[in-house]
């Protein structure tokens, strides 16, 4: 059986990056792909950045190829296009972001001899944190991101790095700032 793939192009470069990952995985995969909205192109169609149709497309696939949302378009907007991606995240409970840097011998600006031994996983929870924290707010003079985050979001976050490092180098690094910040 062929694995389905929700397709969510979204905005600005999101559709051309999509369709250039999509004859990727044609080449190396038989799929069956559905396309379905969010971000800005949703706003456009019916006004919500995420769509229940599209949530539906999402839980019914095996996984989801999400593009770029958002634009200088929807910029003043009341809806804004991110907000169809953060309610993505919610909704399908994704809360880890798994971001690989390795050495792939294309110039660099840095020194190559340490360049070549790059080979890193940056983790970083994505369900909590500023992106969820209330109150958020801004004026023309100020403005307020408020950052929350739980001890169950950290735990299962770190519990995904420990994993993983258990695979690679079985190393882990916590950065953060907790002499001045106590949400990081």
């Amino acid at each position: 059986m062929k694995p389905k793939v929700a397709v969510l192009a979204g905005d600005g470069i999101g559709p051309e990056v999509t369709r250039a990952a999509l004859r990727v995985l044609e080449a190396c995969l038989p799929h069956e792909a559905k396309e379905g909205l969010v971000g800005g192109a949703a706003i456009d169609a019916s006004g919500d950045p995420l769509p229940p149709e599209t949530v539906t497309l999402c839980r019914e696939s095996d996984v989801v190829l999400l593009g770029a949302v958002g634009g200088p378009k929807w910029e003043a907007a009341a809806v804004r296009p991110e907000q169809g991606l953060l309610r993505l995240r919610r909704t399908l409970d994704v809360y880890a972001n798994l971001r690989p840097a390795r050495y792939l011998g294309l110039p660099t600006p840095l020194k190559e001899s340490l360049v070549r031994q790059a080979d890193m996983l940056v983790v970083r929870e994505l369900s909590g944190g500023v992106y969820f924290g209330e109150p958020r707010y801004e004026k023309p003079e100020e403005a307020v991101d408020t950052w929350r985050q739980t001890r169950d979001e950290v735990l299962r976050v770190a519990h995904v790095a420990f994993k993983l490092a258990r695979r690679r180098k079985k190393h882990v690094t916590s950065v953060d700032k907790a002499n001045v910040l106590a949400a990081s």
